[in-house]
């Protein structure tokens, strides 16, 4: 960091928020500019920024921009700020370091930190560790990408701090290193934004980049291309795997079992048993066995464990069909895994496509009775199965539902694993998965005594 001059924060919404209350309390002299100030509670954050003596700019032009990152001893942008930002361009150029919240919460933390990564199961695996840690008796918390930010849990009175992290997190975190790192699977996600499978995986070796000999990485030994970015990882390393593969947390012979051998549960006490539920069970408990969880902790967190709302949630059921929330599955390996699951399924997809082939989920066609294409995406979904299965448009969520419902069979499972980002029809994930579980619900009607809700 550069001595002398200001700190620029880049954007007032919870991440920028969480820096600027940690670096005033510091003494730093901050600058926060907001793009957007028409948030509902920007009012309040501007305020609570102003109060903290830090100058707060809204809506600069792009000169501005640029001259208060160069004069800046340090630009902290929040997720999601892209490189080609006016403000980043011009600290790149100008030789000002980039830090994003989380690096500077890693550099913070008194307690060991477990970041989470992977295109897929983030948010599952980082609140499995932090059961399997406290079903031990080890305290912990989670935070990152989960919903609170690192930089506000590093205070907290805890032994062990669990952190999902994104891409975007990940993408300017120059000295982040944490005590144990998990990266999850690799596949083609917010190419739009990284503009390259390249950038994406580069921005995912962040997660380990820095770590010491001493410290952990816990990879996807079934995974290609996480074996690939992590080859030269410093770090000890430990697999895991859905075979038999050995030294690594693997399944054998119905038993899920520690790289040394150790039986940990076996796999009909697992609440779900899909083949990623069984691979982020076998992660997590690599990660907190090394850090002081015990094999009755991972066992008692793995029988208790239900999955998060909006993954491959029951949501409802009538006429032996069933009705599944995976509003979470943004891009097509996410559908992958969780059509996978099941025998025979009516597929809603489509949405706002994040650069990302959807081609690839041709292969699901003989899971399929049919699908229902939506959003800014549906041409592009007709194309993916186009002669493969039966597709159908509709142009609402209550349409999409109706639609599924009427071919839908006894046996079937209506699955609104969209494959795409939500934000042509909503705000987020959540509120596609909310608006879904509303018209499986206004659509059973008469049948609520078989809702599952």
């Amino acid at each position: 960091m550069r001595p002398g001059g200001h700190v620029l924060v880049i954007g007032l919404a919870a991440t920028g928020r969480a820096v600027v209350r940690r670096l005033a309390r510091e003494g730093y002299d901050l600058v926060v500019v907001e793009e957007h100030p028409g948030a509902p509670d920007y009012a309040r954050a501007r305020q609570e920024a102003e109060i903290l003596g830090v100058r707060v700019v809204d809506a600069p032009p792009a000169e501005m921009l640029a001259e208060l990152a160069v004069t800046a001893r340090l630009v902290v942008p929040s997720p999601g700020v892209h490189d080609t930002h006016v403000a980043l361009r011009a600290a790149i150029q100008a030789g000002v370091e980039i830090r994003s919240e989380v690096d500077l919460a890693g550099e913070r933390a008194r307690v060991p930190i477990v970041g989470v990564t992977g295109t897929n199961g983030k948010t599952t695996v980082t609140t499995l560790i932090a059961a399997m840690l406290q079903e031990s008796g080890v305290a912990a918390a989670a935070a990152g990408n989960i919903g609170r930010p690192l930089l506000d849990a590093v205070d907290d009175d805890v032994a062990v701090l669990v952190a999902e992290l994104s891409s975007f997190q990940l993408r300017f975190a120059p000295t982040l290193a944490p005590r144990v790192s998990v990266l999850l699977n690799l596949a083609d996600d917010h190419l739009d934004w990284h503009g390259s499978r390249g950038a994406y995986e580069d921005a995912k070796a962040n997660i380990f980049r820095h770590q010491r000999s001493t410290d952990l990485l816990v990879l996807n030994a079934d995974d290609d291309r996480v074996a690939s970015i992590a080859a030269n990882a410093r770090a000890r390393r430990i697999g895991f795997s859905l075979t038999s593969t050995p030294g690594a947390f693997r399944v054998d012979a119905g038993v899920l079992v520690a790289s040394d051998g150790r039986a940990l549960i076996r796999l009909e006490e697992l609440p779900a048993r899909a083949p990623h539920d069984v691979a982020n069970a076998l992660a997590a408990a690599a990660a907190a066995l090394d850090l002081g969880g015990t094999v009755d902790g991972v066992a008692a967190a793995l029988r208790s464990f239900a999955r998060l709302h909006h993954r491959v949630e029951l949501v409802g059921q009538a006429s032996g069909v069933r009705y599944y929330d995976d509003s979470k599955a943004t891009n097509p390996h996410a559908t992958l895994t969780a059509v996978s699951g099941f025998d025979s399924v009516v597929l809603i997809a489509g949405g706002r496509n994040k650069g990302l082939d959807l081609g690839v989920l041709r292969v699901l066609a003989p899971r399929l009775r049919a699908v229902v294409a939506m959003g800014e995406a549906t041409a592009e979904v007709e194309a993916a199965f186009g002669g493969r299965t039966h597709v159908v448009r509709a142009s609402s969520m209550r349409e999409a539902v109706r639609r599924a419902a009427e071919v839908a069979r006894a046996g079937d499972a209506v699955l609104l694993s969209p494959a795409c980002a939500s934000f042509d029809w909503y705000t987020s994930y959540a509120e596609r998965g909310d608006d879904f579980s509303r018209e499986v619900a206004a659509l059973l009607g008469d049948n609520a005594g078989e809702r599952v809700g």
